[in-house]
């Protein structure tokens, strides 16, 4: 009876949940939607007359953002948007100071967000610099400087190759590598496991930093328009709820499982929070390479090797006590390493600051939301079990261990 009453309640609910949305009710909603139309409307065709005139015509303030430079084989190839208030012709090309041709694609005149490819025929030469400047109809001029040309990679075996390599000797390898830990950590105490545990949130915490810091530094390079500091809000808040959710129904008590399967989800979290972190790495050298910027040299493949070797410590320290079977070591080690090439891929042929803001960010969210779950693992004292004097040496550790590695990774 009680289970009718309680079904006949809800019931009730509902409707009268439903008989609050009526068509007045949904007219009321739509009111504000309306009015808000008729306003843009009006502004939009007598906005003059009602404002005044414009102190300074919208051209002139207008702003092109030149967001890749290529360089194939005598010719030079300038990606631009339109990131001002208004539509922009590009009506001068200059080239070290020199006028040049140039043919536009899809037109020479871009709308507001428009976004187009300028095509100059030049005899440029690799490492050599070169200063590229764009002038508009109405006088406005915006430069690129680039300060080592280098041919600009294609998507062709040899180059898929090439960053697969990339991505495999900087990410791939150094996390497995990390795994190796995994037979001896077997053997830790409880003291030494909180200690590891302590000391993976340290290397985490970093690697959050670390991201934060980059997509940051990259929103300062995204368009005005697309907002690249509200990328990086997007990004990170809504990873670290995503995970969040994820992890309740994985690593929390209340999912019904083991502690033993609790602890490997984690491993996978963390796995996957690192190979968030690679994408937004690959992304960032695929690019530096492609462009000239970053040489494939031995310093770089040992300083990266180095680096991101602890993560696989950090990966495999939640399930050294309870085991984990080959397969799963495998997978892990290929979800935390594996983007690192499809990063290059992405970097170093289709490269964009909106995207690689975006990726890092998402990367750093998700960092931080597996800090927060390690910090609240069953059978700790609570989440201070990490600000025991130990444990708090151990995070330090992990964050000191990531600054002296980093020192050995070119800029």
């Amino acid at each position: 009876m009680a289970e009718a009453q309680t079904g006949g309640r809800s019931t009730i609910g509902r409707e009268a949940a439903l008989r609050g949305f009526g068509p007045g009710a949904m007219a009321l909603a739509a009111l504000p939607l309306v009015l808000l139309a008729a306003m843009v409307y009006v502004f939009a065709i007598w906005g003059s007359a009602l404002v005044g005139p414009a102190p300074v015509p919208p051209d002139a303030l207008g702003k092109l953002d030149i967001e890749r430079v290529t360089f194939r084989p005598g010719e030079i190839g300038v990606q631009v948007v339109n990131s001002g208030p208004a539509e922009l012709t590009v009506a001068q090309v200059l080239v070290n100071e020199a006028i040049w041709s140039f043919a536009i694609d899809p037109q020479p005149t871009i709308p507001r967000l428009g976004r187009a490819t300028v095509s100059i025929p030049y005899p440029w030469l690799e490492g050599e610099p070169h200063a590229i400047r764009l002038i508009t109809s109405n006088g406005l001029v915006f430069k690129k400087d680039v300060a080592i040309a280098a041919p600009t990679p294609e998507p062709e075996p040899l180059f898929f190759l090439v960053f697969a390599l990339l991505g495999l000797y900087v990410g791939v390898v150094p996390v497995y590598l990390g795994l190796l830990w995994f037979p001896v950590m077997r053997r830790f105490g409880r003291g030494a496991m909180d200690f590891a545990l302590a000391l993976t949130a340290g290397l985490l915490v970093f690697l959050g930093l670390d991201a934060v810091h980059e997509a940051l530094d990259l929103a300062g390079r995204v368009p005005g328009p697309f907002q690249g500091f509200g990328l990086v809000g997007i990004g990170l808040i809504g990873a670290f709820l995503a995970l969040v959710a994820v992890g309740r129904r994985t690593v929390g008590a209340q999912s019904g499982r083991s502690e033993a399967q609790r602890r490997l989800a984690l491993a996978y979290l963390i796995a996957a929070g690192i190979g968030l972190h690679n994408l937004g790495e690959g992304l960032a050298i695929g690019a530096a390479y492609a462009i000239g910027e970053l040489a494939l040299g031995a310093f770089l493949v040992i300083g990266f090797t180095i680096h991101n070797t602890t993560e696989g410590f950090g990966i495999v320290a939640p399930v050294a006590r309870h085991g984990a079977a080959l397969r799963h070591l495998a997978a892990l080690g290929l979800l935390a390493g594996g983007p690192t090439i499809l990063g290059t891929w992405l970097g170093g042929f289709t490269y964009s600051d909106i995207w690689a803001t975006l990726f890092l960010a998402v990367g750093a969210g998700a960092i931080f939301q597996v800090v927060f779950e390690i910090a609240r693992l069953p059978g700790r004292e609570g989440p201070g079990w990490l600000a025991m004097p130990a444990n708090f040496a151990g995070l330090l550790a992990g964050m000191l261990i990531m600054y002296v590695t980093g020192l050995l990774v070119a800029a």
